[in-house]
């Protein structure tokens, strides 16, 4: 696993000679590109798609915002109903939402960012609202510790099919994906469990029939086959550049897949699935851009065709600022 460091200079490369993956974005419709237009969002951390109104998109704050859920419409990119959890502790360092086959939204405070000093994180758990209006919800806490030791992590998957909750940490020398318990428990420790091995992960998204995960980093992304709960082959999946990438979530139907990141006014870009439309079944290596992929995967993952986008610019900026922090540290 090559340093954050030596990625961040790949990804400026990548910037620089236009080789960025194209992206799809058809206009005015639901499950398009949109803007998350609303000003209290600035950290969007994670996204999640609604089943019970299309086109809607959960996402939160990473800290110090509150027990806080937001639904936005895809549509116009406003919001259209405030969440407020209440039977939860002040949330820490959220970073990650899903919905399961429940019917509930999952929401991870499992961030960190001390890199594994805290001994316990949570994940909180409430029904998907029906109606879209601000609420305040009764939420459930969960307790979370690892088997081999706290750790940080930005993602958290339910499965769609199964239930069955997974985090991969996040590490730049490579983390793990951990699977929790069959069934969360509420006022007892939740263990989970290293399943697998996984690079550096922001977010990740099991596809509508569970047969595919998806795990985001910054610069790149890498699909899985997924069965019986173990991680299979993996492909190269192509990714936009954005200023922070953070999220990433299937649409409902499964025919695209939805890239976010942090920042006022940030953009959330769909990305076709091949095949897509059949709960993302079919993801394929290199899946994205509306087909304009070559199919040549990078050493990092990441498809080496397509013209670099207005977010280039702040991918770049982003990236020498993490070189010159590297550099101050060392």
């Amino acid at each position: 696993m090559r340093s954050l460091l030596t990625v961040s200079a790949a990804a400026v490369l990548l910037l620089l000679t236009g080789t960025a993956p194209a992206v799809a974005d058809d206009g005015g419709g639901a499950d398009r590109t949109f803007t998350i237009e609303d000003s209290r969002i600035t950290e969007s951390s994670g996204l999640a798609a609604s089943r019970i109104h299309p086109g809607v998109y959960w996402t939160h704050n990473d800290s110090d915002d509150g027990p806080y859920v937001y639904a936005v419409d895809s549509r116009t990119g406003k919001t259209v109903a405030t969440i407020t959890m209440k039977g939860v502790g002040e949330p820490r360092d959220v970073e990650a939402i899903s919905l399961g086959p429940d019917g509930n939204l999952y929401v991870g405070d499992i961030g960190d960012n001390l890199d594994g000093t805290w001994d316990h994180v949570w994940i909180y758990r409430f029904p998907e609202p029906r109606k879209l209006a601000d609420a305040t919800v009764g939420a459930t806490q969960f307790d979370v510790t690892y088997a081999d030791g706290a750790r940080n992590a930005e993602a958290m998957m339910v499965h769609p099919r199964t239930g069955r909750v997974y985090i991969a940490s996040k590490n730049e020398d490579g983390g793990g994906l951990y699977e929790g318990p069959r069934k969360l428990t509420a006022g007892g420790n939740n263990v989970f469990r290293r399943v697998g091995e996984v690079p550096w992960v922001t977010d990740g998204a099991f596809s509508p029939d569970g047969g595919s995960l998806v795990l985001r980093s910054y610069f790149s992304a890498r699909g899985y086959a997924f069965e019986n709960g173990r991680l299979g082959a993996d492909h190269a999946v192509s990714v936009p550049f954005q200023g922070q990438s953070e999220s990433v979530t299937y649409t409902a139907d499964g025919s695209a897949m939805m890239f976010g990141s942090e920042g006022k006014r940030s953009e959330v870009v769909r990305v076709e699935v091949p095949g897509g439309g059949d709960g993302g079944k079919d993801a394929s290596p290199n899946g994205g851009g509306g087909g304009t992929s070559s199919g040549d995967d990078g050493e990092d993952g990441v498809g080496t065709k397509g013209t670099a986008t207005g977010g280039a610019v702040a991918v770049v900026v982003v990236v020498l600022a993490l070189i010159a922090a590297r550099r101050r540290r060392g």
